[in-house]
This record gives structure tokens, C-alpha cells and sequence, in this order.
């Protein structure tokens, strides 16, 4: 098939046959590959082109021909339009085999190893309302389905790919039961009390976002209510309502962001209780700030870190970094098992977070740095011990290249490599592999069920 004779918005008849990392499904027709959104393995579709490449051609499935063998009812009401939970209408183990395998070939594509031993995934008990945090959208502007009517402030989730239009959400399957609750007292009170939401088009109105966490193990409740400006008059009544009908909330914070940046962040002012929450792993307590990032799975991190562990097969000799150490839990997690933990963060909110964790769970032998980490190791007044061993959790972009190049200098014995994005993951493994270290393990943890994200620790030896 030649891509000039296919249009935009041309339909086709496709089979599915596989899944791409990122949720899409594959088809192959004579020689072009087609991703294709809402699609799943086995599935025969009807598909509308929406863009079309040299060697690829993305679509979206307009009508199911035949089920696949694999196919599940969505629980959610809102699967269709949402976008959060892709793989919803795909068998959870089929999900995880499916992950697996996108690890394998990434692996394999990118970082050019093959025949690779890959541990079986590691699956998640609480596939559904096990997120700790949610981030909702106040607004004004809802994506309609069908001929349905709005109030005048829904609270729901962004459509894929617009910026402006907000999917009212009723119930969300994969966040914390409460947080529903606490959703549908925000969407009431917004509507008695006449609260105006935030335009992101004209930049004008006051209710932002609605952020909501907690802690799993503590049950121990945060909200943050982000506004356009400090106004606490305003939202006193949704705080009033909060307290009195959500038992378990221990903390409300304002934070006002007055730029035209459509992000939940900014100055923070606490309307009720305290400053922040706690969390639990294992035998070690948490402190979760508005602001302060914490793995969105609190069922699933122990599995995460207690693989860490085993994998490191730390010695009580051992110097071990931590990069990208955010609020320290790895470091402290692991600390019991080793000489001294050194944790480099860019974010000083977290260092500072790390810093009282690591007090207030006692912890002797561990000390942070708040740093760019790309330009920690070139500073000379840094005097630290050298790592036998660094653990690197970085963000989806991976590490940048004199992150690499200042891991490779130190040369430690051991390198864990923690990742949610396993491209960039490959990539920066394939350069360790070209400075004599070997991968020993790679172990796929499912943190995220029903979505496409995949967690994966690759350990390296020299």
C-alpha cells in the first residue's frame, strides 16, 4: 500500500495484531505499519487516518468488526472519551504480557540487545483505585457527548489533546475510592456558591485545579485547592464542606498561581490542619507536601523497592548514590543495608522534605544535596565519599549526557537503573554497555494497571 494514495480521514479495515509501548495497537498492511488508538490485540476494526508518515500511518478505531479473544467490558463510563486508562478493554494479564514484551523490543530496537533474559513482570494486586494522587480541572468549557447539559463549573480531566476542554468526571476507577467523594462535593458546592472556574483561553476567573492525595497506609487525606488568586473567603465554604463530610481530610492548602500557566503550582497557604500528610513504606513514615512528588502507587512502591534490595545485594561496606532522590525514600528505604546513602535532588522543597523524613525516621547514615545533578560532580567544593554502587531514578527524559559521562568517571561496581519510560531507559544503557558494563538483571514492575506505563529496574555490573 503506498502512503500517497492514502487521505486523512480515509477509513480502513484493519487487524490488529499487536501493542505499541504508549497504548496504540498495531496493524500491518503490505508494507505500512498503522498505530491505531482504542485498539487492542485481535481486534478487527474499522479505523478513520488521521496522520499519515513515510513509514507509518497513525489512526483511531471508529467501529469494532470483531472482538478479540482478549477483550474486557471497561468498568468506566468515561473509557471512551477520557484517554487516562487506555488498556481498560484489554484482560489485565494480557496487559501485563503485552508490557513485557514492550520492554523486550524497546531493548532490543534501541538499545540493540538481544536474546535479553527479562524477568516475568511483576503485576499489581490493586488494579483499580490504587493511585494516590489525582489531579482534577475546574471549568467551564465542557467536552460534550451527545446532546448533554452542564452546570456552570464541571471538575473533570483534560480530553486528549486539547487543552481547553475538560471531560466531566463522574467516578474514576483508578484513583482512591474518597477521592470521588471528594470530587463530587467540590462539583456541588462550585455550583451553590456561584465559584467562577478559570478560563484558560481568556485567562480570566478564579478555580484552578482540584489536586487531591493520600496517604495509603495512613489514610490520611491532602487537598489543594489551586486558585487564580488568594481569595479564602471564596472557597471557605468548599473547605467548610470538605471538613465536616471527608473524616479522614488532615490537610487543605491554597495554592494561588496568578500566571497564565496552566499548571498546579505555586504559592501555598494552608486553610485547614497541617502542612502536610504522611505516607508508610514498609517500617519507614513519609512526609507528603502539596508540591512534593511521591510514587502515585502506594500498594506497588514497596514491591519496587524492596526489588531494589534484593537486586543491589548491598554489602554494609557499601557507598551508594542516590540520583534523582526527590524526598529521599529510596535512600532511606535502603539505608539499613549499607554504610552511608548520599541523595542529589535539583527540587530544595524535596531535599527539605528529605531531610525531615530522614529525622524523623531516625536515619544516621544518609545526608542530601539539593543540585542540578548534571553539574554536582564538577563542583570541587563537593567532598563525598565514591559510590560503589548508584541508583538513578530520573524523570521520562532520562539522564542527561554529563549525568552519563560523570557516572561513567565514578565507575562505580554497580548501577540500578529505575525507569517509567523504558526508551530512554535503553538509551542510556546502550552507552553504560559501551563502557564494559553488562546488564545482570531487568525486572518490569507494573505500577500503573490499565494504562500503558511501565516501570523497569535494569541492574548493571562492571
Amino acid at each position: 500500500m503506498e502512503n500517497k494514495k492514502l487521505k486523512r480521514g480515509q477509513e480502513i479495515k484493519l487487524k490488529i495484531s499487536d501493542l505499541a509501548f504508549g497504548g496504540k495497537g498495531i496493524s500491518k498492511k503490505d508494507d505500512l505499519v498503522f498505530f491505531v488508538k482504542d485498539a487492542i490485540p485481535n481486534q478487527e476494526v474499522i479505523a478513520k487516518i488521521s496522520k499519515i508518515k513515510k513509514k507509518y500511518a497513525e489512526a483511531y478505531s471508529i467501529e469494532t468488526l470483531k472482538d478479540s479473544t482478549d477483550q474486557v467490558n471497561p468498568v468506566c463510563e468515561h473509557f471512551k472519551w477520557c484517554g487516562g486508562c487506555t488498556t481498560q478493554q484489554l484482560d489485565y494479564q494480557k496487559q501485563l504480557y503485552y508490557k513485557q514484551k514492550q520492554v523486550s523490543d524497546i531493548l532490543n530496537k534501541i538499545g540493540g540487545e538481544k536474546n535479553l533474559d527479562i524477568n516475568t513482570i511483576i503485576g499489581c494486586a490493586h488494579t483499580f483505585f490504587y493511585r494516590n494522587k489525582m489531579e482534577y480541572t475546574f471549568s467551564g468549557i465542557p467536552w460534550y457527548i451527545g446532546d448533554e447539559s452542564y452546570n456552570d463549573v464541571i471538575v473533570g480531566l483534560h480530553v486528549p489533546k486539547r487543552f481547553d476542554k475538560i471531560l466531566n468526571i463522574n467516578k474514576c476507577h483508578i484513583n482512591h475510592e474518597v477521592f470521588n467523594d471528594i470530587l463530587e462535593i467540590s462539583k456541588e458546592i462550585a455550583v451553590k456558591e456561584k465559584m467562577i472556574p478559570y478560563h484558560v483561553r481568556k485567562h480570566t476567573g478564579f478555580l484552578r485545579f482540584l489536586v487531591i492525595r493520600i496517604g495509603i497506609h495512613t489514610n490520611e487525606v491532602m487537598v489543594n485547592l489551586v486558585t487564580a488568586g488568594y481569595k479564602p473567603k471564596i472557597i471557605k465554604p468548599l473547605v467548610d464542606a470538605l471538613v465536616d463530610r471527608i473524616p479522614n481530610i488532615k490537610s487543605i492548602v491554597n495554592t494561588i498561581n496568578n500566571q497564565k500557566s496552566n499548571i498546579a503550582s505555586g504559592t501555598s497557604k494552608l486553610l485547614y490542619g497541617d502542612e502536610y500528610i504522611n505516607e508508610k513504606i514498609g517500617d519507614y513514615t513519609f512526609k507528603i507536601s502539596a508540591n512534593s512528588f511521591f510514587q502515585t502507587n502506594s500498594y506497588q512502591v514497596k514491591t519496587l523497592y524492596d526489588y531494589i534490595i534484593k537486586t543491589a545485594d548491598f554489602k554494609k561496606s557499601d557507598i551508594v548514590y542516590d540520583l534523582y532522590c526527590g524526598t529521599g525514600t529510596i535512600g532511606i528505604y535502603i539505608s539499613s543495608f549499607v554504610k552511608k546513602v548520599y541523595g542529589i535532588e535539583i527540587v530544595k522543597d524535596a531535599i527539605k522534605d528529605a531531610k525531615f523524613n530522614a529525622k524523623k525516621n531516625n536515619i544516621k547514615n544518609i545526608s542530601f544535596y539539593d543540585s542540578d545533578i548534571k553539574d554536582f560532580f564538577t563542583n570541587q567544593n563537593t567532598k563525598i565519599d565514591k559510590p560503589n554502587t548508584i541508583i538513578i531514578d530520573p524523570p521520562r527524559p532520562g539522564l542527561h549526557p554529563n549525568v552519563i559521562k560523570d557516572i561513567i568517571t565514578l565507575s562505580p561496581s554497580k548501577i540500578i537503573y529505575v525507569s517509567c519510560n523504558p526508551s530512554t531507559q535503553a538509551r542510556d544503557v546502550k552507552i553504560f554497555l559501551e563502557e564494559d558494563y553488562k546488564i545482570c538483571n531487568i525486572q518490569p514492575i507494573d505500577m500503573f494497571p490499565h494504562t500503558p506505563h511501565i516501570e523497569c529496574i535494569i541492574t548493571l555490573k562492571k
